[in-house]
């Protein structure tokens, strides 16, 4: 319980930790920012990472120069990791996949989320390679997305233009809007509920589709 409460004060206040961070670390924010990004679209045992929120506040402290961030550098180091994360998602799915999928520890982890998984695996029989696209603003679809479309065996060039297409619009997208909007009064003075309503209306679709399959029921 506690580690949770940590972990939501983390997302709830990230304005804070990661001026924090880049205050004590300096430019080797990008090098954590990578990381980040890369694990929550890279490994799908990482879904629950702040993705969203993370692009919007580094954006706005990147217009501020916060210790010295630059957001031409933030844009091309993080769209760089979300790529790549993607590329490396996509592998483990296409050489372990069905594997994984077949086996009842992972059916019953506590760490793996395998409804969310079983979800995207429907969304991606229904609207193909779009998917790699849409998934990327939405929570947990992110990271199983690239991880199906390589059980799919997805054509790897397909995949690549989806995957390239998405990193854009998703990185450039929401750093920019925190680059442009974070940094104004209102926005600086109620950001945490700003990171809360992002996060929020990232999962609406999730939560549209899970209402209508209990209708449907």
């Amino acid at each position: 319980m506690d580690l949770f409460l940590q972990f939501l004060d983390i997302v709830l206040h990230l304005d804070v930790h990661l001026t924090e961070l880049v205050n004590t670390y300096g430019l080797w924010i990008y090098a954590i920012l990578f990381i980040i990004i890369f694990s929550e679209t890279g490994l799908v045992i990482f879904p629950f990472l702040p993705g969203d929120s993370l692009l919007f506040v580094a954006g706005a402290l990147a217009a501020l120069g916060q210790g010295g961030m630059d957001i031409f550098t933030l844009i091309l180091v993080l769209f760089i990791a979300a790529f790549i994360g993607n590329l490396v998602n996509f592998e483990i799915g296409k050489s372990l996949g069905n594997r994984l999928l077949n086996s009842e520890k992972i059916k019953n982890s506590k760490i793996f989320n395998y409804q969310a998984l079983e979800k995207t695996q429907q969304f991606y029989e229904k609207h193909g390679g779009k998917t790699i696209i849409i998934s990327r603003f939405l929570p947990l679809f992110r990271t199983f997305a690239p991880f199906v479309a390589g059980i799919g065996k997805m054509n790897n060039l397909q995949f690549i233009l989806y995957n390239s297409i998405g990193a854009i619009l998703w990185v450039v997208g929401l750093c920019g809007f925190g680059y442009f909007f974070g940094n104004i009064d209102f926005v600086k003075k109620n950001l945490s509920f700003v990171i809360i309503g992002i996060i929020v209306i990232s999962l609406l679709p999730i939560m549209f589709a899970w209402i209508k399959s209990k209708f449907q029921k």
